[in-house]
Formats: C-alpha cells, sequence, structure tokens
C-alpha cells in the first residue's frame, strides 16, 4: 500500500501565536509517494517530529525499526560512549547494490589508492555521501531532521529516489555525540509547557544549566576532535570515515537565535592552504543547490562569512585534507521549543525543515556532480603522490628515548588516520636530535596521506588572513612535547624502516632486581607515572620524591637517578609484601621500570636517609565547577585524573564553596572564567585553606582572582605604549577585523624550564612547547626560583600571534609559584590540558598536584 504526503505552503507566523504542531509532511518534498510498511518517526516515537526533543534512546529504536523494514536499509554500531549509549551508522540505497555492498565499498576506497584508482571507471560507481547530524547536543534540530531524512531515504517511491539510490550509498550517523543529546533533550522537555509554549527569551527553557549539552560526558567539543580522536565517539567516527571515505560529508550544526542559515564555502581566504582549489570549487557549485532549495521554502541563508575551512579537527574540514569535501551547515538555533528572535518566532520545527532541506539538496547535488566528486577523489590521492615525490621532506622521525607512552600514543593517533608508521630501525642523529632504535616511529612522507601527515606536522607560521575560527596551529610532536626532525633525501633511506606500527600492545616497564631491596626507586619520566604514584599512595605505600640527583647501588651496577625520583623504602612499610605486589603492577600496566636498591649508602649525591628526599602524601584533589567556570577545561582535568591517571575528583559548585568542607582536600584546582561572583564567606575560606598548608592551582583566568585577592604575588606585563602618539583614524568596517588580529585564537610557543624544580620533575630537556590560547602576559616572578617555566625571547614555534602580542609575550611567564602561609598557589596562565591531546604539558599539572606541597616556601614569591 503506498500513500502521498502533499508538501504544505509556508505559513507565516506572528510574533504573538505558535501555529499548531507540523505534521511530517511539512518537512518532505511533495508530491511523493511514500510506502505504508516504513514506520513514519510519529509511529515509533508516539509525536510528531519537532514537538518533543527526540531522546537518544527513542532515536536509535526509530533507526532499527526502519532498518527492519526496509531492504534499502541496514544499521551497525560503530561505538559506544562513555555513558555507553551507541552510536550508530546506517548505510542507505538501493537493494541491489546492498545485496553488493562490500564490493562497492571496496572499489570506492580503491579511488584512494593512486596504485589501483586507474582501474576504475567513476561513471559506473556510485557516489558516496555521509550525513553527519549534532555532533553538539545542544544543536538538535539536526539529529530530529534525520529521523524525516531516513524516513524519506527508506520509504519514497517513484523513478526520482531510484535514481538516487541506484547511484549513492547515504551514510547517516544520526547523533554523533548521544550523551550531550540526551542531556539537552531532558532540559529541553522537562521545561516545556505543554499547552501554551512559551516563547519569552528570559525563560529557563532557553537557559540550560552547567555544563550544558553540547559536549561529551567529559564536556569537550568533539566537534575539535576529528583529527585528535581523544575519545571513543571519535575513534568509531574516524575508523568509520576511513572504511567508506565519503565523497561529501555534512556537518550539522546550529548556533545563535537571532541568525538564519549558513552553508559553505565559507570565508574563502581562511581555508587551509592545503585543500586544493578544487575542493573550493566543488563546494561552491554544491552551495548552488543549497541555495536553490532554500530559496523555495524562502528561508534567509549565508554562505560566504564568519565560517573558515582551516582547522583540520572539524567535521565540515578534516574530509578537505582527504579527498572529500566536508560541508558545514549552522541553523539559527530555537533552543527549546519556540523563541522569539528578530525574526519573529523561530520553532523547532522549522529549524528541524532547514536541516531536512539542506540534506536533500546535498543529495540532488551529489548525484548531479557523482561524476567531478568521483574524479576528485581519485586526483587528490595522485596529486598527493605526486607532490610528496617533489618534497624536500622525504620523512619525519619523532620518540622520546626515556617516555614509551608519549612516543606511542603519537603513533596511535596517526595510524587512525590510515598513515603508516614504522619503527625506527637504526639509531639516527639528525638536526642535533638523536633517536634510538627501538624508541621513535618514522613516518614515510611517499604515502596516500601525504597531505595530512604535512597538515599534522608543518610548523606554519605565515598566514593570509589574521582570523581563525579555531586554533591556527596544532603540529603533533609539539602537543606531545617529543623530539621530532624532517628527513631529506640525503638522511632518509628504506633501511631505517623497521616493522610497521599497528597499535599499542601495552607499555613495557621491568621489575630490575629481586624482592629483598633495600628501598625501590622509579624515575617520573613515563607518561604514566603519576597513575603508578596513586596507586601506591592509595594504597597506603608511605614515598618519598628526590630534591637532589643521587647514585644508587643496584643488582646491574651503579645507576644515576635524576630529580623527581620516586623512593619506596621498604623499612618503613606496614605491608611489604603488598607494596612488591603493587610494584609489578605498574611495571606491566603503567610502564614503569622499577631499580631494587641494595643499600641506603650513595655512592653519588645524597644518601636514600636524607631530607632531600620529600615525603608525599595521597592527593585528595577538588576542582571548582559550574556556572561561570570554563567548563571544557573543568572536563580536561576531569578525564586526565579519571581516564588517564585513575585519580578521583570531587568536582564542587562555585555557587556552593562558601559551603563545602575543604579540610578534606589538599589540592583544589581553579580553571578559567570569573570568579567575582564568589561569596566573601567562600574567599575567606580559600585564603585560609591555603594559608593552612593547601595547594591551589590556578589556571588563566582563576591568576587574575588570585592575584586580586592576594593570593598570588605576580604582576601583568606593561604593554607597550606612548600616549603622546596620534591616535590613528581606521575604517569603521575593518573595526571587527583589526580587533580579532589581536586575539591568540591558538597558538603553539617555545618555553625554558628549570629541570631542577619540583613542577618540572620528569621532563629531560630544559625546552618545550606551550599552548596558548589567551592573552594574559604575567612578569617573572619576583623571587628569582618562583618561575619554573617561561617564555624564551623568541617565543613562536606555529601559529598566528599579533607583532604586538609577540613582543608582550618574550620572556613572560607561563608557570609562578607563590606562598600564602603554609601553601602554595601554583599559577598556571596557560591551560596544560588542552582537548586532551597536549600530552606534553599534562605532566606540569600532575607535578603541581603531587610535589606542590614540597616547594620549598623560600623559593616562592
Amino acid at each position: 500500500m503506498k500513500k502521498t504526503v502533499l508538501f504544505t505552503a509556508v505559513i507565516l507566523i506572528s510574533a504573538n501565536s505558535i501555529q499548531a504542531q507540523k505534521t511530517l509532511d511539512y518537512f518532505l518534498p511533495e508530491g511523493v509517494t511514500y510506502d505504508e510498511s516504513i514506520p513514519t518517526p510519529k509511529d515509533i516515537l508516539g509525536a510528531e517530529v519537532g514537538e518533543w526533543h527526540v531522546r537518544h534512546d527513542q532515536l536509535v529504536n526509530y533507526m532499527y525499526a526502519v532498518a527492519e523494514a526496509s531492504d534499502r536499509v541496514t544499521i551497525s554500531e560503530y561505538a559506544r560512549t562513555y555513558e555507553n549509549r551507541p552510536l550508530l551508522s546506517l548505510v542507505i540505497t538501493s537493494p541491489e547494490n546492498q545485496e553488493n555492498i562490500e564490493l562497492i565499498k571496496q572499489e570506492h576506497v580503491a579511488l584512494s589508492d593512486p596504485a589501483k584508482s586507474s582501474d576504475y571507471n567513476v561513471e559506473n560507481m556510485p557516489v558516496v555521501v555521509q550525513m553527519s547530524y549534532s555532533v553538539h547536543g545542544n544543536e538538535p534540530s539536526g539529529t530530529n531532521a534525520s529521523l524525516v531524512v531516513v524516513y524519506h531515504l527508506a520509504a519514497a517511491q517513484g523513478p526520482e529516489i531510484d535514481e538516487l539510490l541506484d547511484n549513492a550509498v547515504i551514510l547517516i550517523d544520526p547523533s554523533i555525540n548521544p550523551d550531550g543529546l540526551n542531556r539537552f533533550a531532558h532540559w529541553a522537555n522537562t521545561h516545556k509547557s505543554k499547552n501554551v509554549l512559551v516563547t519569552d527569551p528570559n525563560s529557563l527553557e532557553f537557559d540550560e544549566n552547567w555544563p550544558g549539552g553540547r559536549t561529551n560526558h567529559y564536556w569537550f567539543d568533539l566537534n575539535r576532535d576529528w583529527m585528535l580522536v581523544q575519545h571513543p565517539e571519535s575513534v568509531g567516527r574516524i575508523a568509520k570515515f576511513h572504511e567508506w571515505k565519503p565523497n561529501i560529508l555534512t556537518d550539522h550544526h546550529e548556533m545563535g537565535t537571532n541568525s538564519t542559515f549558513f552553508f559553505q564555502p565559507g570565508v574563502q581566504s581562511r581555508t587551509h592552504p592545503l585543500t586544493p582549489q578544487r575542493n573550493q570549487d566543488l563546494t561552491a557549485n554544491i552551495a548552488e543547490y543549497h541555495a536553490d532549495e532554500l530559496d523555495k521554502i524562502q528561508s534567509l541563508y549565508y554562505s560566504k562569512e564568519g565560517f573558515d575551512d582551516f582547522y583540520y579537527g572539524k567535521g565540515s574540514t578534516y574530509p578537505d585534507v582527504q579527498g572529500s569535501i566536508g560541508i558545514l551547515f549552522e541553523q539559527a538555533s530555537s533552543r527549546g521549543h519556540a523563541q522569539e528572535s528578530v525574526h519573529g518566532i523561530v520553532e523547532f520545527p522549522f529549524t528541524i525543515r532547514n536541516h531536512v532541506t539542506a540534506s536533500f539538496s546535498t543529495l540532488k547535488a551529489a548525484l548531479d556532480l557523482k561524476t567531478e566528486l568521483l574524479e576528485h577523489q581519485r586526483l587528490f590521492y595522485k596529486e598527493a603522490m605526486s607532490e610528496a615525490s617533489r618534497s624536500s621532506i622525504k620523512a619525519y622521525v619523532f620518540g622520546e628515548y626515556a617516555d614509551q607512552a608519549r612516543t606511542k600514543e603519537l603513533a596511535e593517533l596517526l595510524i587512525q588516520h590510515k598513515i603508516k608508521v614504522y619503527e625506527l630501525n637504526e639509531t639516527l642523529n639528525t638536526n642535533g636530535e638523536s633517536f634510538d632504535k627501538g624508541k621513535a616511529f618514522i613516518v614515510p612522507a611517499n604515502q596516500p596521506q601525504f597531505k595530512l601527515i604535512t597538515a599534522l606536522f608543518e610548523r606554519r607560521t605565515t598566514f593570509t588572513d589574521s582570523l581563525f575560527y579555531d586554533i591556527s596551529a596544532w603540529t603533533m610532536p609539539y602537543a606531545f612535547n617529543l623530539p621530532f626532525a624532517e628527513l631529506s633525501s640525503r638522511e632518509f633511506n628504506t633501511g631505517q624502516l623497521g616493522a610497521e606500527f599497528t597499535g599499542i600492545d601495552g607499555f613495557e616497564g621491568e621489575f630490575i632486581g629481586g624482592e629483598n631491596g633495600y628501598a625501590y626507586a622509579f624515575e617520573w619520566d613515563e607518561y604514566y607515572a603519576p597513575r603508578a604514584m596513586y596507586r601506591l599512595l592509595d594504597a597506603g605505600v608511605r614515598a618519598k620524591v628526590a630534591s637532589r640527583t643521587f647514585s644508587g647501588v643496584t643488582q646491574i651496577g651503579q645507576k644515576n637517578f635524576d630529580f623527581g625520583t620516586i623512593l619506596i623504602p621498604m623499612g618503613v612499610q606496614d605491608d611489604p609484601a603488598k607494596v612488591l605486589d603493587i610494584l609489578k603492577t605498574i611495571t606491566e600496566e603503567d610502564g614503569i621500570t622499577v631499580y631494587a636498591l641494595n643499600t641506603g649508602l650513595s655512592s653519588g649525591g645524597v644518601d636514600l636517609g636524607s631530607n632531600s628526599f620529600e615525603n608525599l602524601r595521597k592527593p585528595s584533589i577538588a576542582m571548582v565547577g559550574g556556572s561561570g567556570t570554563n567548563s571544557y577545561e573543568v572536563g580536561e582535568a576531569w578525564h586526565l585524573l579519571d581516564q588517564r591517571y585513575h585519580m578521583p575528583l570531587t568536582i564542587l559548585d562555585k555557587g556552593d564553596l562558601g559551603r563545602a568542607d575543604l579540610s578534606r582536600y589538599n589540592v583544589l584546582i581553579m580553571t578559567g572564567y570569573s570568579y567575582g561572583d564568589l561569596s566573601n564567606r567562600a574567599v575567606d575560606d580559600i585564603k585560609e585553606w591555603v594559608q593552612g598548608g593547601g595547594v591551589l592551582i590556578a589556571m588563566k583566568q582563576a591568576v587574575s582572582w588570585a592575584m586580586q585577592n592576594d593570593l598570588a604575588d605576580i604582576e601583568y606585563a606593561e604593554r607597550t605604549s606612548n600616549s603622546d602618539d596620534e591616535v590613528e583614524t581606521k575604517a569603521y568596517i575593518n573595526q571587527s577585523n583589526d580587533s580579532g588580529a589581536q586575539v591568540i585564537g591558538g597558538a603553539i610557543f617555545n618555553a625554558k624550564l628549570d629541570l631542577t624544580h619540583p613542577i618540572a620533575y620528569g621532563f629531560n630537556d630544559d625546552e618545550m612547547t606551550i599552548f596558548r590560547n589567551s592573552t594574559m602576559f604575567v612578569k617573572k616572578g619576583g623571587n628569582p626560583y618562583s618561575t619554573p617555566v617561561y617564555y624564551t625571547d623568541q617565543p613562536l614555534a606555529a601559529g598566528y600571534i599579533s607583532d604586538e602580542n609577540l613582543e608582550r609575550l618574550k620572556n613572560t611567564a607561563s608557570v609562578v609559584i607563590s606562598r600564602s602561609g603554609s601553601g602554595k598557589v601554583i599559577a598556571m596562565v596557560d591551560n596544560p590540558n588542552f582537548r586532551a591531546f597536549w600530552y606534553g604539558t599534562n605532566k606540569l599539572f600532575a607535578n603541581a598536584i603531587f610535589f606542590g606541597h614540597t616547594i620549598s616556601g623560600s623559593t616562592a614569591n
């Protein structure tokens, strides 16, 4: 049986009334007949699309119901979120194509292999389109639109849909961020009035509680994680991308309620230079289809302002460096069910319809441009290989001899993008760096992913534009704080390529010595040393940290131990057998090498009973969260402590600080944003707690708060200016661009470390790279020992910074230690945990937690 659904005309709504709930025909093309055996969204949800915000469980139920009813649709689960929600991928094409889907996939992916791609005639191949909805959970019109799109593709009848499905494979990801979607849907539905929708923007319905539904479980923006792949949602999504290598990938978002609708190409001057012009030309051609369809329903839109294609970590840009076309859609948000705007009342169904319309216009464009899109895929990789052959860089080598984890974690990131990585087969010395066989990896440039490899390793500092929608640099070895080098044809040979790296299979530590040691020691170099340390302290093991170097007698002879070495003296332990069990565990699971020491006498440096070994205490950590704090930064710290270090973290609501019992904690973390509204009692309690011996870690804007409340003895670096200079008049139209040029949206800078300082324990090079995305500049501390990390006089390593800000940054502080009573305030001007991929500075944060209390008061401001 068939039924006909006719598209209804657009009805204008007044600012004082809301129309009745829209039925399915509001969203669908006119004059199309639908198969009644395919369930409609209402059949499964019990409500019309847009009547309520769909919950993720309802979404899953509907997608499985359609897949069961239609021979056009198959469904699979490609990952699970932190909250154990399934992420789904639907493959929709003709039944005939479904019967040959593995062969179709194999041949399509072969277009990305220059060695095979010439064997195929693209005229006879289907185009592959992926539609990815609502990576931001509180931008739900995309996910709700997927209900309509999937229904139409599964149920529509007639020659038009037959032609589309015969010539296209359509991949649907209905909710990229299930945890965030569910969080927001609960909020919006809980605050909805059932009989009369409240459109007042002041309503609680439009004001989510902190942290909101934009982010995933740990409050990360998953639309910045496509290249970084730090979360299970992204790991699965990127694997699915490379399983199919779609020709078009759409990325459906929302923006401010007073906006309209955006589709790319965006700002052309801010497109990444590695993106070929053909990509932008095809994007512009596809844009004409969006314009045509949006014109038909009289929706306002724009396409060449505001958004750009520079940062390859976004869903709409990641495809551009891999032979595909990424397209961003941004819809003015209702943020609930209906909200007043400068364009009238924005209803939730209206926002859904625009995304449905853009989805259909994308499919129409993909069908018409099928040959051009497939040919672009083939040419992109052929041209990449040609560029690789001409490049002066033939390979990249990276690795840290003392930290296998950071080295392997970067290699793991690379192979997720189908980049071939090999173990270094011979020791290599180049550009002042030494890379040991078995301790480093090498990435040949001459492979199909040449452009992405270049994007991940380049150190770009010149740009055609000074404005960026996101960060301007992400050089991966800098992010992991790893030595690396670019190899020329004279330096690179295939004999350097050892076994191909296929993934992390654990971290190898050693237990060197017997079970009758006088003491045991391990150095702090390995990335997972904080996890090992917490295992010990949590079990009641008594441990110390070396504030001096020393030489210990082991069963394999003398060994020199560095600053920050952890000492476990066995004579003071309550349960030595338990200690030995944990020490063996950290060698097996954390990659730690543990040495048994035979005597308390040192053949060089301090003896093991010296006061130069500081007693460690088990960290009991609280972090301030809630409204007015930066949920990204809170989430990044939470993720690091929970997922990587396996340490508990109490998140205190900022509004409740005045009632919190801070005596339960010995470390308090305050991230960026505003603390000016803290109650006097809360401020006094924090001061008293610090003076009583607590360690306060203040990051970014929290540093300013600590300065204002006499907790941090730090001064801002002055801005250089001449008050006698005449003000230069400028064109009004340039104001936004001029002010934007002074923003540090995200760049990488060179810094110096004091390797003898507790904040720098575990580092082996006194130079490092730091990520910065703020314009806070502070002077070095007045005490000459209080600034363990500071910027160099040539700070720019990669990314954009204005000339004025570059001058201001030189020789300023990144970390400053202040004393308050018996406690310490560790001021971190920059975020050491940025987006979870900045492994290189995580240890600064861990050191502040574990060793902050050991810092001598005489070395602090």
